[in-house]
């Protein structure tokens, strides 16, 4: 599977209630970043319920300039949660199905994230 076929997708919970779009997909590299990083894993699912459209940056807590710009930016991605990967149960051709239970976490990146 190409992580950009996820990009767009529908995400549903278990009662195939609709949830929002995958936005962006979050990636954990575990071991030492700068010394032998281990093989990257997909660790979450960021999914809007009001838009398709990337963050493009403005999802890191410290960028807010251009102000128009990082204002609309949140406004629009109001509402946008993590999923993590392990509460994904279902990945098909046409949408993304989350397992009960699944925990919502913040889309919000701070410096160093």
């Amino acid at each position: 599977m190409q992580l950009s076929s996820l990009l767009g997708m529908p995400v549903v919970d278990a009662g195939h209630h609709r949830l929002g779009t995958v936005t962006d997909v979050r990636l954990s590299v575990p071991g030492d970043r700068d010394d032998r990083p281990g093989t990257p894993r997909v660790a979450a699912l960021v999914m809007s319920p009001r838009t398709r459209s990337s963050y493009l940056g403005y999802e890191r807590t410290s960028i807010n300039a251009p102000l128009v710009i990082a204002a609309l930016a949140k406004w629009l991605h109001r509402g946008t949660f993590t999923a993590a990967w392990e509460d994904v149960a279902r990945v098909g051709s046409e949408r993304i199905t989350l397992r009960p239970g699944y925990s919502r976490g913040p889309a919000a990146l701070k410096d160093g994230q």
